[in-house]
């Protein structure tokens, strides 16, 4: 386990890496004894210092939720992080590339609450009940460590590498789709690079928001009305640079699109 002075300066290094757009050298390198509730002490830390400096907390992402991100990275659960309102993009904007040290694009399903969610035996069907919409999005990955050789605790330090969303398609109430069966087909300058379908986060992209109420109910704390979570990506990360325009076509549910300038 890390002591708390170690937890605050990475925490603080993390903020700063963010401003900076630089790449701070691996914690697993310097603290090999860095243990997974440590890296959510560094990002609780982290979470704290940007609030306190303005930002506003609009949801939360959750990570690692297909079996070969989990078997990949060692570990049997997925991770989360937090999202603040200024990383928030609507469909069809044109983003900064130099605003993040790195791009990269997943494919997600996003569930709005009307109502709060808390364990200990929260449900895919709480969630389904709790859920106002559920909407298409594509969530920007960006990473503040170097990327050679991180581990899981590296990610979930880093805020689970979350950079932005990008909302848009057709909103729909979780009884008008079975969420399962929504599909989507991801292109990069009018050319098709991945596809997938939602039931490859856990079978049903529910079954995370039911996974991370359950969570936060041993930290005491719960998923608010009003939340957005990202409930995970079912496809492979999509690198992206400059001038790259990025469309998603979930079919039923529309499409997105964005072009990193």
């Amino acid at each position: 386990m890390l002591e708390q002075h170690e937890i605050d300066s990475i925490a603080a290094e993390l903020a700063e890496a963010e401003k900076t757009r630089e790449l701070i050298p691996r914690i697993t390198a310097r603290y090999p004894h860095a243990e997974i509730e440590d890296s959510y002490a560094i990002q609780g830390k982290w979470r704290d210092r940007e609030i306190a400096a303005g930002r506003r907390l609009v949801g939360r992402k959750i990570g690692l939720t297909s079996k070969a991100m989990q078997q990949a990275t060692g570990i049997s659960e997925p991770d989360y992080g937090v999202m603040f309102d200024d990383t928030v993009y609507e469909n069809g904007s044109i983003i900064e590339h130099d605003k993040f040290s790195n791009v990269r694009i997943e494919v997600e399903l996003a569930f709005v609450l009307k109502e709060p969610l808390e364990g200990p035996n929260c449900t895919l069907f709480d969630v389904l009940r709790a859920t106002e919409y559920v909407t298409p999005a594509l969530e920007i990955l960006n990473s503040h460590i170097e990327m050679e050789g991180r581990t899981i605790v590296d990610t979930i330090s880093d805020n689970a590498a979350y950079g932005g969303m990008v909302l848009g398609g057709i909103p729909m109430r979780p009884d008008e789709i079975d969420l399962r069966w929504v599909s989507a087909l991801l292109y990069k300058n009018e050319t098709i690079e991945e596809s997938g379908v939602a039931a490859a986060v856990l079978n049903h992209p529910g079954t995370g928001v039911a996974w991370l109420a359950n969570k936060f109910h041993h930290h005491g704390s719960r998923l608010e009305a009003g939340e957005i979570i990202l409930a995970g990506s079912f496809t492979r990360p999509m690198w992206v640079e400059k001038g790259d325009t990025v469309l998603c076509d979930y079919g039923k549910m529309g499409t997105i699109s964005c072009r990193f300038v």
